[in-house]
């Protein structure tokens, strides 16, 4: 559940205003909305250039904190391991700073991740490298050939949160800068209508509330999942705000948390 509390401290520029408001508004939001289009198709050059040139890094459950570049390499060996990884964009809307050279845009969107496991596929049974670090082995999409293999998805509501800037080196050009989410709320759903694993305490129980299945289900292929990913409410749900307003204001923003909770 989400807190019944407003999170920002301050009201920034996010509806209505002059007309150079809303066209920086609107330019922030395709780049947002760049994320579900281009790297489901694997629109890997219109991906890349979402993105500062230098200095920008992306969050996942299953990457943990990589620069762009990684993310791209890493996501393109999971594709050629059959990972499948879709998103469904359900709303986006933007803020801007007060000198109008940084924004936050705010998407909501849905992660729908499709596996395929055996009956046999149990605590990681079958787990083996990802593709992640360029290693190469047994994937468990190929394991799950044998008999009586099912398909199910998780999907993961969330909200992906760009930190955006404009580059007057680059004729005024927004580009992003970081990509973090929060996770809010996830389920399994079969393909079938009837087929979907079960999942231990074990597995589940050390997985923050809004992303375990797929956590879960993404750690039964051999990832590492980052633990330390904000979701609907707690602590880093009010630190993920702290950082949004500094970087509106101006300030030095720390994304970095992995370890240090």
């Amino acid at each position: 559940m989400t807190s019944p509390q407003d999170p920002h401290t301050k009201l920034y520029s996010h509806i209505n205003g002059q007309t150079s408001d809303l066209l920086d508004r609107y330019a922030v939001s395709e780049l947002c909305k760049g994320w579900p289009v281009y790297r489901d198709a694997s629109e890997w050059q219109n991906y890349r250039d979402l993105f500062t040139a230098e200095g920008a890094y992306v969050w996942t459950t299953w990457s943990g904190p990589r620069t762009v570049d990684e993310f791209i390499s890493i996501s393109k060996a999971g594709k050629e391991k059959d990972v499948f990884i879709m998103h469904r964009e359900c709303g986006t809307l933007v803020e801007l700073g007060k000198d109008k050279t940084r924004a936050i845009g705010k998407m909501k969107a849905t992660i729908t991740h499709r596996f395929k496991f055996s009956p046999q596929h149990r605590n990681g049974t079958h787990a083996a490298s990802n593709g992640s670090n360029g290693t190469t082995g047994t994937h468990p999409h190929d394991a799950a050939k044998a008999e009586g293999e099912y398909e199910f998805d998780v999907d993961c509501d969330c909200r992906f949160i760009f930190f955006v800037e404009k580059n007057a080196s680059t004729n005024n050009e927004w580009k992003t800068r970081y990509v973090k989410l929060f996770y809010e709320k996830d389920k399994v759903v079969t393909v079938d209508g009837f087929t979907a694993p079960r999942f231990s305490e074990a597995e589940l129980e050390r997985i923050p509330k809004g992303y375990k299945y797929l956590g879960a289900a993404q750690a039964r292929l051999g990832y590492e999942i980052d633990l330390d990913l904000p979701t609907a409410s707690g602590e880093l749900w009010d630190r993920m705000y702290g950082e949004m307003e500094k970087w509106l204001d101006g300030g030095k923003v720390d994304l970095f948390w992995e370890g240090k909770q």
